[in-house]
Parts: structure tokens; sequence; C-alpha cells
């Protein structure tokens, strides 16, 4: 590859940083699934599943109506569905869940409320368990193959 052709790729292709957070801002309402590579802050509201393969933040104001599941989990907002976490899902003592938890490490603050079933489970399980969670959820890889012209 000459110098140029490496000149104009490097300009062309953005970096990442992988310190990216997506955010749902207060005020905002989405519908349908979520997955991202990155972290998710969350605090508006979210009806679908969410999926993360780095830490989602539930802001006290955030609401979701769907399921979640990610490597680690601040949760402060509302939340009805179950949630998949394959490290630490920390509950702050505004939060209120109502559904089921899988989750390695469990930190509840006092006042936090949680209507429904703990299940403490190893990496390996969350990785069987995220199989079905994730199949309607994670993109597929977009095909880098060219189309036949007619």
């Amino acid at each position: 590859m000459n110098m140029e052709l490496a000149k104009v790729k490097k300009a062309v292709e953005p970096e990442v940083s992988v310190n990216d957070i997506s955010r749902i801002s207060a005020r905002t309402v989405i519908k349908g699934e979520i997955s991202s590579e990155n972290d998710i802050r969350v605090d508006g509201k979210v009806n679908g599943k969410i999926f993360s393969k780095g830490k989602i933040v539930v802001g006290p104001q955030a609401i979701i109506e769907g399921g979640l599941a990610c490597t680690n989990v601040d949760f402060l907002g509302t939340m009805k569905g179950d949630i998949y976490v394959k490290d630490l899902l920390t509950v702050k003592s505004n939060a209120t869940i109502e559904g089921n938890i899988n989750v390695n490490k469990l930190q509840v603050e006092m006042g936090a409320q949680i209507n429904g079933s703990c299940h403490m489970i190893t990496s390996e399980e969350f990785e069987k368990q995220l199989s079905n969670y994730v199949t309607t959820v994670v993109p597929e890889k977009p095909s880098t193959s060219v189309p036949n012209k007619k």
C-alpha cells in the first residue's frame, strides 16, 4: 500500500475510544432492542431488551420495560423484566426491580426494592443464558461480500 492511500484510509476510518458511552437521555423513549459493544447509560425510557458487552448504568429517572444483559450494572431506576449480569449488579437504595435477576455478584443497598427471584450464576452459566437472550438483540455482522451486478 502506498503512503498516500494509507493516509486517506486513516483519515476515513473513525477512531473509536474504548471509553465511548451510548446515552439514552432523560425525556427520550426508545421502543425496540439496543445492542452495544460499549458502555450504556440510560436516563430515559426503554421498552425492549438492552445488551452491552460493557457496563450499563440505569439512572434514577430511567424506566426499562423489557430485559437487560451485560457485564456490570449500576442500577438506580425502575425495571420490569429480567436481568442477566456476568459479573456485578449494584442495586442502589432508590431502585425498583420487578423481575428475575441472574448474576455472579450482587450488592443491594438498604431501601432498594426487588420483586422476583435471584439466581447466582457463574460466567459460564451467564454465557449459556445469554445465547438465548441475545438471539434477537445482537445484530449480525454486516456482509463483506459485494453483490453481483446484472
